[in-house]
């Protein structure tokens, strides 16, 4: 029997760690012959050439791929982009995957999509249908969609929206975030450990922060995250562990704020350019929330039951669970959220929070879908809906 080829594209360090468990599952299984193609921040050393993480961990990595990430300017990105769309364009005509599966929705996995298109090899795409408004990612997320020929939403209200789009029902899974499964299977480390292992001193209150550029709020990233900074002056208390800024435009300037405020509060604060799935979901099962607009605030610290404050509009448009506690990016605000987030009220109210991300087992859920599925229509018909709301 052939082995079918079956391509995964990780260009982040968050995204390869969502992926973590499907693939898992496919290097396992011997109907399939992995190809992993590696980009991005992974092959970038400003955001910790995190693709030797990925060796470590055993999977064949068949594409190493550099899209020159040195700049993040509108003219830098589109650069990058157009870079990844050439070399991953090469890379797919050496592979020749049966089909490739993508998650996510920014500018190296859209590059990405756009060079499988081309080339006619069907897409499996994960987490499409979401919203979030204050990003590039919106529309590169639904450009994603219309692109692919598999789609794996994270929650019904999602599953609903793709089809909205035009995607026939009968190609659209709702299986929850892949996230979920990680915080189920990883051997989380202790406080303790965390602590020997990274070299942080924890303190009674503890915080995760990280803070991206909003995408499309032109020139703001500097005060924004000045606000996020200033906000946290007045918890002296609180010892913050940050992670730096994704390759978006503006996020070297949010890291060199960072780098400032950390060397002023070396007592009070840790930076990292990459913690790692395991060591980041051993610090949210340990922090006693989560600060400012990456979606794992959004749909993985529910899971542990922690509170945490969405800043701005970068994640605005997700589903969200009652942890959530969303603001502007004003410091007064931020100090407003803080202290909402210690009250023994809210913390009380946690320990009833349900994630509506979790499904239970997404990764062996899409694992099954792809193994079903051995035959792809390109040649896609839009999908309108009968009626409004009906699928």
């Amino acid at each position: 029997m052939v082995k079918r080829k079956i391509c995964v594209f990780t260009g982040s360090r968050a995204e390869y760690g969502l992926l973590f468990p499907l693939l898992n599952l496919l290097r396992g299984d011997q109907d399939f012959v992995l190809q992993l193609m590696v980009s991005g921040m992974h092959v970038a050393a400003q955001f910790g050439d995190t693709y030797r993480a990925i060796a470590a961990d055993g999977f064949p990595i068949r594409a190493k791929i550099d899209i020159e990430l040195c700049s993040d300017t509108p003219p830098g990105i589109c650069r990058s982009i157009g870079l990844g769309v050439e070399r991953y364009a090469a890379a797919l005509a050496r592979l020749r995957p049966e089909v490739i599966v993508i998650l996510g929705d920014r500018f190296e996995a859209f590059a990405a999509a756009t060079a499988a298109m081309v080339a006619r090899i069907p897409i499996a795409h994960i987490h499409g249908g979401e919203a979030t408004w204050g990003s590039i990612d919106e529309p590169m997320r639904h450009a994603i969609t219309k692109m692919s020929a598999l789609h794996f939403t994270s929650t019904e209200e999602y599953r609903r929206r793709v089809i909205q789009l035009g995607e026939r029902p009968g190609t659209v899974f709702n299986v929850g975030a892949l996230g979920i499964d990680n915080i189920r299977s990883m051997d989380l480390l202790s406080k303790e450990d965390f602590a020997k292992m990274l070299g942080v001193g924890w303190r009674d209150k503890n915080l995760l922060v990280t803070f991206h550029p909003v995408t499309l709020e032109k020139g703001q990233a500097a005060s924004q995250i000045g606000e996020l900074l200033a906000a946290l002056e007045s918890f002296p208390d609180i010892f913050v562990i940050f992670t730096k800024a994704n390759a978006d435009t503006e996020g070297q300037v949010i890291n060199q704020r960072i780098a400032v405020y950390a060397r002023r509060h070396r007592d009070r604060c840790a930076v990292f350019a990459s913690l790692g799935q395991r060591n980041y979901l051993s610090a949210l099962r340990q922090v006693d929330g989560v600060v400012g607009n990456s979606s794992s605030g959004i749909i993985e610290a529910p899971s542990f039951q922690i509170g945490t404050i969405n800043i701005g509009d970068r994640q605005q448009g997700r589903v969200q669970a009652r942890s959530v506690i969303n603001c502007p990016p004003r410091r007064e605000s931020i100090v407003k959220a803080l202290r909402k987030l210690y009250t023994r009220k809210f913390q009380a109210e946690l320990k009833s929070v349900t994630n509506p991300y979790d499904r239970g087992g997404p990764a062996r859920q899409i694992w099954a879908v792809l193994r079903r599925v051995r035959e792809f229509n390109l040649k896609k018909v839009f999908y309108d809906l009968p009626n409004r709301g009906e699928q």
